[in-house]
């Protein structure tokens, strides 16, 4: 099994490149588990993407709202959201992504029109795709080929593009009320420059007080904006976080526990292998073990 591993920065942007080599696209087949966390972490991408599950159910939280998507059916996560993916009932959930810059989706000329609305509006962070409706079939039908066409034939571009449109065209055609809030485009801010400022700092000593000052928020609204965004609290996060951040270290040969927890934030090894096992119900020690096996 290929472990996978989303590159983000600070500000929990992702870091991979979405195209191919000549189109500003990209799409292939994610199967969650393979991730180096067992799941897709919490990241955002100036790409539209679309889901087409293939196998399983998967369940998206999108900004604030969690949705469930089942095999057949997909999702569309607008522009700069918020996003993550986990495995539903272990049901080996895998599923094709289509990520692709807003503005290749239509002509220039059309996307002040067509495109900039959408992806500008604050009530549209996602779209169920239903399967069993005309428009929602169409969209996946035509995600599933452009996974195809890929494999690059004759013409390719061209025919990627005319699915592009169709999806697009599938996407707005039902006739969508758009807003433009502007409590909402602070509210995201404010989360991405708390995150951004915890993803710089995690290795070093993290207050309540310092998570707060980056979201120019009080504590006890910092607190409900992660409960209401991130359901857990900011320094459960930051433990979390370190947690992540410790998979990758362990898997260097010459790493030990002790020196892992102090690069990652901890300031204590017994704690970071309490919550270690608590987070991956494995000590750091036997994971190290098993990656080191499984090379």
């Amino acid at each position: 099994m290929q472990i996978k591993n989303i590159a983000v920065d600070q500000n929990l942007k992702e870091l991979t490149p979405h195209r191919t080599v000549v189109l500003p696209l990209a799409c292939y087949n994610t199967t969650i588990s393979e991730h180096i966390n067992g799941y897709i972490p919490l990241h955002w991408h100036d790409e539209i993407q679309f889901v087409l599950v293939v196998k399983g159910e998967a369940g998206f939280q999108i900004n604030e709202e969690r949705i469930a998507v089942r095999k057949g059916d997909g999702l569309f996560i607008n522009s700069g959201c918020l996003h993550m993916a986990e495995d539903k009932n272990n049901s080996g959930c895998s599923y094709v992504c289509l990520n692709v810059a807003p503005h290749f989706i239509l002509s220039q000329e059309l996307f002040a029109t067509y495109i900039a609305p959408y992806i500008q509006a604050t009530n549209l962070p996602y779209l169920y795709i239903d399967a069993s409706e005309p428009w929602g079939k169409n969209i996946l039908d035509a995600v599933a080929n452009v996974h195809q066409l890929i494999q690059p034939p004759p013409y390719y571009e061209m025919d990627i593009t005319l699915q592009l449109t169709l999806i697009w065209r599938n996407l707005i055609v039902n006739g969508f009320r758009l807003e433009y809030d502007q409590t909402e485009m602070v509210k995201s801010h404010r989360m991405k420059e708390m995150l951004h400022w915890i993803h710089e700092h995690y290795a070093e000593k993290i207050t309540l007080d310092h998570i707060a000052r980056a979201g120019q928020l009080s504590r006890s609204e910092c607190c409900r904006y992660f409960k209401r965004m991130l359901n857990t609290t900011p320094l459960r996060y930051v433990t979390d976080y370190r947690i992540q951040k410790s998979l990758i270290l362990l898997q260097q040969p010459q790493s030990t526990v002790t020196e892992v927890a102090y690069q990652v934030g901890f300031n204590s090894t017994s704690y970071f292998i309490d919550q270690f096992r608590k987070s991956m119900n494995m000590t750091p020690l036997a994971y190290k073990k098993h990656k080191m096996n499984d090379g």
